[in-house]
């Protein structure tokens, strides 16, 4: 597979993860708290989703690297992976504009 079809293939699969509306609520509240991150009863305490949900919820985001997470202890803090968020709203606006010239996709992709 060509690397273009690969990209498009991955970003398909993050897009995808925030096509949830609870990821994308969870990545909306760790964008706020960026970059110190919430740990996890944090995060469910504000949004309301219970436990076992929200681990699988932050299982997913992980994983198509769209959070990270690091231990401090006995708590797992989980924060936005701005580079990861910035790759994808990057390819998302690769081609903005290019005929017309109308917005620089530069002016678009202020991350973090």
């Amino acid at each position: 597979m060509a690397q273009e079809e690969q990209n498009v293939v991955r970003y398909a699969d993050m897009f995808a993860a925030l096509g949830a509306e609870p990821r994308l609520r969870i990545v909306r509240l760790l964008l706020s708290a960026h970059p110190e991150g919430m740990t996890v009863g944090d995060i469910g305490s504000e949004l309301g989703i219970p436990g076992s949900t929200l681990s699988h919820h932050l299982e997913k985001l992980k994983n198509e690297e769209l959070i990270s997470v690091r231990r401090e202890g006995t708590f797992l803090w989980y924060s936005a992976n701005c580079d990861g968020l910035k790759e994808l709203l990057t390819f998302l606006y690769a081609e903005c504009c290019t005929r017309n010239r109308a917005i620089q996709p530069e002016a678009i992709l202020h991350c973090c």
